[in-house]
This record gives C-alpha cells, structure tokens and sequence, in this order.
C-alpha cells in the first residue's frame, strides 16, 4: 500500500518536551490525498491543553531568554543538521498529508538553512544610543516577548514550521505551535528532532488541532503575547479580532492572494508562458502567490494562449509518492469542493478552455478560463487550486487598473523587455513583491516577503523575521541635573 509507514507516525501533542494524548482523547483523521485512505489518527489539542503548553513555554521563558545569542545558537544549529538527516522521513509525511508530489520537496534542506541562518541572525538585530538629550543618555534596546503562539497552513507545512519557529527562538521567545489539521504530521516529526537536539523542557511546544477549539484557545490566551499567523485572510482576521478581545497581543498576518501577472508585447513570451503556467500549477495551485489572473496584450494574446495551453497540458497526474508525478490531487475533500464550487463559476461566467474537473478522486487538470468578466467571483476571490483566468489588456494603464482592482496584494509579476515599463509597473503594481521578467514561486532569501491590503500586515524573510519577534524597550539614564524631565 502507497501510505505504509516506513517508521511509526507520532501522533501526540508535544508539551515540555514530552509526547502526550489529548487530555480529552479526541483526534482527528489525517487522510492521504490520492488514495483517500486514513494514515493517522491524531491528537486534537483541547483548551486545557494549550494552557498546558503556554505555562510550559512561560515557565522556560526566563532561563532561554538568558542564555543569550551564543548560549542559545547551538540547539538552532544541532536542529539545522538533523533536518537534513530526516529528509527523505520528512518527504514521505509531507506528501502523505498533503498530496504535493514528493519530486517538489525541498523542504527539509530549506529548514536546514533557516535553522542555520537564524541561529546568529539576531546578532544584526540591535537597537540604538543617544546623549543628544542633555544631562540624560537614552538606550533603545529590543527584546524578545515571551511566549509566542504560532500558527501555520497546510500547503507547506514544514517551511512554514521553520520560518516561524527559527526566528522567534532565535530572538529568545519561546513558542507554542498549532499545526494544520489537514497537515501535522511533518510538525510532530519535528518535534522528534527537537527532543533529540536537547532543547530545554517547554521551549518548543507543538500541537494540532482545528481553528476552534485549538486555534481559537491560543489566539486569545492572555499568557501569549505576540502570535504570528500563516493563512487565509478570512481565518486571519478572525485570530486579529480575538487577539484584540483579549490582552492585544502582537499580531503578524501573512494572508492570502490574488496574484496578477502582466504580460507585454515586447516580452519573451515562451519563458512567460513557462513561468505563468509554473505558479499557478505548482503544488495544484495551493499556493497564496500563484498568478492565478494573467493579462496579455492583445497584439500578442492568441501567441501566448497558445504556448500556455502547451506547457499546462504537459503535467503528468498520478501518485504523488512516484518521482515522476508532477501534478497532485487537491488536499481533501473540502478543498476539491471549493475549487468545483470556482469551476462553475467559471463556466457560467466565462469559457472554460482547457482542464476542468479530472472526475478521478480529489483530482483538478491544470484549468485555464478566458473572457472572464473582472467583477466575476472567479476574479475576485482566491480559488486555492490550479484555476487561472486569462484576459486582454490594450494600454499599460488598462492593465494597471485591472491588475490593482482586487482586495489581495501579495504577488504581482510584469513581462516586458523595456526597462523604463518595468520599472513604471514595478512602482505602480499594488503588491508586497512585484517580479519582473519573472513570478512565483520565485523569491529572494533576503528579500521581505509579505502582503499589502488583506495579504497581510508584516514581512517575513531571513533580513526581517527576527525584527517581528522583537519589541523595542527605552532606557533613560540620567546624569547630572541637565535633564528637566520634558520633551
């Protein structure tokens, strides 16, 4: 059977550094994708559960954040390593949870590398003095917030583990984490890992669980005082409210997206194509900067349609499991629902010109549909699955207007030769990264990732994450009778 486990699967909380069931027993079946058959039963976190895991991280608070840089950078770094050793066990469970074709993953060597990187980042991280006020010296220093809730999708569960939960360790806080249900596994798994790099009891806390109770219990905990949230805008601003109801904790929001991409006549239209039809049918389309709405010039249209629908058709549908599958079923049944729920719309709205519903289990070919109206709720809404609209555009301003008539602001990308357009797009696109001549997946270690509008409220990335876990403190020392005490 493709699902068979080549070691067991953990499926308990892990809470002061120690597997444990669910204080209420409750789980939840984790189903893998293309086959539909149930690969592990695991334990929902219950309210008590996580005010078990944030006393345990506010208990292990102090004594980390003491530690300082050099005291804390070895667990990092022994972590870093033994990501690399699990990566072929963190492929299987990823690819099990979530259908990606296991050929995708480089997960395991991106941990690796966030582990490594952050474990000296915060060195970069410093405040700053003055003695520019008379008779007074003002220090401005950051430090870490204490417990930190972090809560992570399923689309790339283990990436996002790393780049939440690397960061904020490194900047001393300590963490509970609440992995997808759709998607725990790789979590556990790391937990594993942790406990085997000898972090202190209670510095990582991992559990699982649906948004309410799990979710919802530690976005308004009054022991959590910064929480960092991957996810659908929807869910987004439901954490936001709750964090407000609750003691206002700190709150970072990488949302969702509507990604344009904007093609011109003078582009080099055949890698347009390739890199187009690429991120809206990486991982099924699953993806929040997947260029699901594509605008091209007219003069060229019928040329470019034409060399997408070559480069779409030529994904293999299969087992994810087999290295020579690069298309992948939709995660379950919820998911495969929604995108059904689109793919009406758009043939009710639009024409439907290549793909559409597979009609073999959580399965959706790679869907292209034209002559969309802009205000259609296919145009407007994210889809979360491998759907893109193509339309026309006449004038550099046409396609700016359209590109920018949408709520989402995470990801937009301008295919042009003429350096002076580009850079016109680049300023005038409403988005957190515009590429150029290129468009997601593709990003820059160093650069700020995250969104403008309902995308999201902060960035993330190996220059800025550590700030996001950081809050700034003054220190006033007074000398001499200089100072009065006034602004």
């Amino acid at each position: 059977m493709a699902a068979e486990a080549s070691q067991p699967i953990e499926t308990r909380l892990f809470i002061n550094n120690e597997f444990r069931e669910s204080s209420d027993k409750n789980t939840f079946e984790v189903v893998y994708p293309y086959t539909k058959e149930v690969i592990a039963n695991v334990h929902q976190a219950s309210v008590d559960d996580v005010n078990d895991a944030v006393a345990a991280a506010n208990a292990a608070f102090p004594a980390w954040r003491d530690l300082g840089v050099d005291g804390r950078a070895p667990y990092l770094r022994k972590l870093s390593e033994l990501f690399l050793e699990a990566n072929s066990e963190l492929a299987r469970l990823e690819t099990l949870c979530t259908g990606r074709p296991i050929s995708y993953f480089i997960d395991a060597g991106l941990s690796s590398e966030l582990f490594r990187y952050f474990a000296d980042a915060v060195w970069n991280s410093q405040g700053t003095a003055s003695t520019f006020n008379p008779g007074l010296m003002s220090i401005t220093v950051k430090e870490p917030y204490g417990v930190v809730g972090l809560i992570i999708p399923w689309n790339f569960p283990l990436a996002n583990f790393s780049m939440k939960i690397a960061p904020a360790l490194a900047a001393g806080n300590t963490v509970v984490l609440k992995s997808s249900e759709k998607a725990p596994l790789t979590s556990i798994f790391a937990a594993k890992l942790i406990q085997k790099a000898g972090f202190p009891p209670g510095v990582v806390n991992i559990i699982a669980g649906y948004g309410n109770p799990t979710g919802a219990a530690l976005a308004e905990h009054m022991g959590v005082r910064c929480i960092s949230f991957t996810g659908s805008s929807l869910t987004g601003q439901k954490i936001q409210a709750a964090a407000a109801k609750s003691n206002l904790k700190h709150c970072h929001m990488e949302l969702g997206g509507k990604s344009p991409a904007v093609v011109f006549e003078d582009a080099d239209l055949e890698a347009a194509a390739a890199q187009t039809q690429f991120s809206i049918q990486f991982n099924s389309g699953q993806v929040c900067v997947a260029n699901s709405r594509v605008y091209v010039q007219e003069s060229v249209y019928d040329k470019f349609v034409a060399l997408f629908r070559e480069k779409f058709a030529a994904v293999k549908l299969g087992d994810p499991l087999d290295p020579t599958t690069s298309h992948g079923p939709q995660i379950d049944a919820v998911q495969y629902k929604r995108v059904q729920e689109y793919l009406g719309i758009g043939q009710k709205d639009g024409s439907l010109t290549q793909g559409g519903d597979a009609n073999d289990g959580f399965f959706v070919k790679p869907t292209i549909f034209e002559k969309v109206p802009e205000d259609s709720r296919l145009m407007r809404e994210e889809v979360f699955g491998p759907v893109v609209t193509i339309n026309r555009f006449t004038t550099e301003e046409e396609a700016v207007q359209k590109a920018n008539d949408t709520e989402f602001g995470l990801y937009a990308s301008v295919f042009t030769k003429d350096l002076d357009r580009a850079v016109r797009m680049s300023k005038a696109l409403q988005a957190g990264t515009v590429g150029v001549n290129c468009t997601s997946p593709t990003n820059a270690k160093d650069g700020a990732f995250g969104g403008y509008k309902m995308s999201g409220n902060t960035r993330e990335g190996m220059l800025y994450s550590i700030d996001g876990f950081l809050q700034m403190k003054t220190i006033l020392i007074k000398s001499g009778e200089g100072s009065k005490g006034l602004f």
